[in-house]
């Protein structure tokens, strides 16, 4: 069965966009200790990118010091295995490992001749560490007759040497020379495994007669006795980079880079008083963390409580009260509305960056339709209070600006010179954010019920507060702020968090400035 007839699910999937997770299906015995067989299997798919999925062989009673007794149930349960998942779930890969008789291994063959996956490892488990033949005669055979439906068969140098019946010892020459004759028995790809080599080295190497490929991975011997379900481990990580679009030297590469990286770790996991399992985990939990991303609804409520003194400092503050209840003087109404006129203007330029770095081009299209609305809708209404007469001229920004006004623009400014999308829309939501709460709950009476009368001195303002499509478009912004947190690194998240908490407090500020209080 040649893998150059066929193509990884994960390729189909490459030209589409769409996000791959190889399924893969290890067919091998149980180690209850959880260092080699299918419990390895599945943590090896796991480390690897995969979905792991089981079907069992037999099932072994054994921990790092060795095993003690070994159940083979009936080969019409492990077809039953096999044809429940076949039915159900597209079986990317599979790998196979110990296969207790030749019955087993006998259903094994006829269950992939008919189902035929894309991928196919088999670790011919046929010689244990002490050198003991684990298969009678008659199950030897059969693995023999069932190792040319793999793509690849990954033995050991004592499985190679019964598989071709040569003395190989500890010969890495002689080791290449008889997978050589291996691959070309069996018309399919060798990787031989020098992990029994006596000294400092530990080369693999990949054989391929058919493509005259053989191609030798170097690496030094790890200091370490934990080595138990190395062979499984390997196996399984093959399979999976395999089915996961990489080719066999890429694969055989990247699997070695992870399972050095996993012996490497091995004496940290403390597991056993004999030879202890590979840390399959190790580089995962390095690189990474054993704690939850965080929800993208939950930061954006708890972001929202962050700021809750800033926004009860914002509701109690003379220019909020006097102008809900309308006794806010016209000069101090002006003087709000023309800072905003020069805060809109350049906050709209802001805006225009967030769209040209945007990720996506929902995002895009959303922060350039606000920069829009910025300019054309809301300047339009500061006009008609300015300059009524002549609409949105250069008198409109005819005032200075405040310092408070300055020093929100220098924010927002410096965070998109910046370039961090995700730290500048955080920076940019607070005006989104604090001005529908609180035209929401203008319109509501929260303020006192004349803040909705249509007599009110600035009924026509207050209205502009709680616009429905500004509601809509303040729920997307914080949608698209959430959900970069939540995908962020903890220390962009905290970036983020300070540039959101500082333009708020910025906002208040803004607020605080047509009728000055201590803040």
């Amino acid at each position: 069965m040649s893998d150059r007839l066929r193509v990884p699910s994960s390729v189909s999937a490459a030209r589409t966009g769409a996000p791959f997770i190889p399924r893969v299906l290890s067919i091998a015995g149980s180690d209850p200790s959880g260092g080699a067989g299918i419990q390895a299997d599945l943590k090896s798919i796991s480390a690897n990118g995969g979905f792991g999925m089981a079907a069992l062989t037999a099932l072994t009673a054994q921990n790092t010091q060795g095993v003690r007794d070994v159940h083979v149930p009936p080969v019409s349960f492990l077809r039953a295995q096999l044809e429940a998942l076949a039915v159900d779930i597209q079986i990317d890969a599979v790998k196979i490992g110990m296969l207790a008789n030749e019955d087993v291994i006998v259903e094994v063959g006829r269950w992939l001749a008919e189902v035929r996956p894309e991928v196919v490892v088999i670790d011919p488990v046929m010689v244990a560490t002490s050198g003991d033949r684990l298969l009678d005669p008659a199950a030897e055979d059969a693995l023999r007759r069932l190792l040319p439906l793999a793509h690849l068969v990954t033995p050991n140098l004592r499985e190679l040497a019964v598989l071709t019946g040569r003395e190989i010892g500890e010969e890495w020459d002689a080791a290449l020379d008889a997978a050589e004759q291996l691959s070309l028995d069996l018309g399919t790809a060798v990787l031989v495994k020098g992990g029994h080599l006596a000294g400092a080295h530990t080369p693999d190497a990949l054989v391929d007669a058919a493509r005259a490929l053989r191609q030798e991975f170097p690496g030094s011997r790890i200091d370490t006795t934990h080595t138990h379900g190395t062979g499984c481990s390997l196996s399984s990580a093959l399979a999976t980079r395999r089915a996961s679009g990489e080719d066999w030297p890429t694969a055989v590469a990247s699997a070695r880079a992870w399972l050095r990286e996993s012996l490497e770790a091995a004496d940290e996991l403390q597991v056993g008083s004999g030879s202890g399992p590979v840390h399959h985990f190790a580089g995962l939990w390095a690189r990474g963390s054993v704690m939850t991303r965080p929800q993208a609804e939950q930061l954006a409520s708890d972001w929202w409580e962050i700021i809750r003194p800033i926004r009860d400092g914002i509701d109690e503050l003379p220019f909020t009260r006097a102008l809900a209840d309308g006794t806010l003087a016209h000069a101090p109404f002006v003087f709000y509305l023309a800072q905003d006129a020069l805060y809109l203007r350049e906050y709209a330029r802001v805006l225009a960056e967030a769209a040209r770095i945007a990720p996506t081009s929902e995002e895009q299209a959303f922060w350039a339709g606000s920069a829009q609305g910025a300019i054309a809708g809301e300047l339009e209404l500061h006009a008609s209070w300015l300059t009524p007469a002549q609409g949105i001229t250069a008198e409109t920004f005819a005032a200075a600006q405040a310092p408070a006004t300055t020093a929100y623009l220098d924010h927002l400014r410096a965070t998109a010179f910046d370039g961090d999308y995700a730290v500048l829309i955080a920076a940019l939501l607070p005006c989104f954010w604090l001005y529908s709460d609180l035209g929401e709950r203008l319109h509501a009476g929260a303020f006192g019920e004349y803040a909705r009368d249509p007599e009110h001195p600035y009924a026509s303002w207050l209205a502009t507060y709680a616009d429905p499509a500004f509601a809509e478009s303040t729920q997307q912004a914080i949608a698209f702020v959430a959900r970069a947190a939540a995908s962020a690194s903890p220390e962009v998240r905290e970036r983020m968090l300070r540039a959101f908490t500082a333009a708020s407090q910025h906002e208040l500020a803004f607020f605080a400035a047509p009728l000055p209080v201590a803040l």
